[in-house]
């Protein structure tokens, strides 16, 4: 009797173990629209590609794959929130994933803040996977921003550096801006808690893979901040009445599994207004 128990757990166990490795490649494809101002008189549409989290040491879908899961979309602009590896013999790994987000031709770039895992490496080897974003033509913001102007009306991607390592300067992220729609790139969504000063229209980040494992729910996660404990761990959120949208990500930490959580790739339509642009302050 004990062996037949101990058979049927080993195959429970199998079947769990499978069942969770195949969800990593079974990625949802969210669409999210956020409108500013209904109304408005004039407005322009962004279409955003936002990836998050590829952690290469464990991602389930390949470089081709991804492009042709993307290849028949709009995209204007390509967002990458960090966490892309945490080894340096995966650095080239990310070139074949970079050279497929470059055949998508987004009009306004490739722009990407690093994440906790990325800090992983120093020196050299820090700098090389900096490089290898450059290189693909991907800007690396770090606590820094870049001015883009979309049909007349100016937007501001603002990379805030890695909150959870303690990496985040948000006054030098914010210093100089133009007037215009703050796009706010960072890793660790926990920042919207302390940004009460700084102006944002929209924020994107990742950092929390949606769990990963979440049987019955994420517990694991309680120690990565207030926002977890304030049960915002995926999706979209607002805080002090901004939206923020915190994505699952495309790999995995730890082990190439998922339960109750799923990969994802974002597509966010931003309804840009001039009357908004024009008047809002940058801070």
């Amino acid at each position: 009797m004990t062996s037949i128990f101990l058979t049927f757990i080993f195959l429970f166990l199998f079947w769990a173990i499978a069942r969770a490795y195949k969800n990593t490649k079974d990625v949802a494809i969210n669409r999210i629209s956020i409108e500013q101002n209904p109304g408005e008189r004039t407005k322009t549409d962004l279409n955003i590609l936002h990836l998050s989290d590829l952690h290469l040491e464990n991602i389930s879908i390949s470089p081709n794959e991804l492009y042709h899961k993307l290849k028949s979309e709009e995209i204007d602009l390509i967002v990458l929130t960090g966490d892309f590896l945490d080894r340096t013999r995966t650095i080239p790994k990310l070139g074949p994933y970079l050279r497929a987000l470059c055949q998508i031709n987004a009009k306004y770039g490739m722009y990407a803040v690093l994440g906790n895992h990325d800090y992983v490496l120093r020196g050299n080897n820090l700098q090389l996977l900096k490089d290898t974003l450059e290189q693909h033509g991907c800007t690396v913001l770090q606590n820094s921003s870049k001015l883009i102007s979309i049909d007349g009306i100016s937007v501001n991607i603002i990379g805030i550096d890695d909150f959870s390592t303690r990496r985040s300067n948000l006054a030098a992220s914010y210093a100089n801006l133009e007037p215009g729609y703050n796009l706010v790139l960072t890793h660790d969504p926990n920042i919207v808690l302390h940004m009460q000063k700084f102006h944002f229209d929209y924020l994107l980040s990742g950092h929390f893979h949606g769990g990963q494992i979440c049987y019955p729910k994420a517990y694991h996660l309680v120690k990565m901040g207030k926002l977890v404990r304030m049960n915002m761990i995926k999706g979209l959120h607002h805080h002090d009445g901004k939206p923020f949208y915190i994505n699952e990500g495309l790999g995995q930490t730890g082990v190439n599994i998922r339960v109750g959580s799923r990969p994802e790739i974002t597509f966010h339509q931003l309804s840009l207004s001039t009357v908004k642009c024009e008047s809002s302050p940058a801070v």
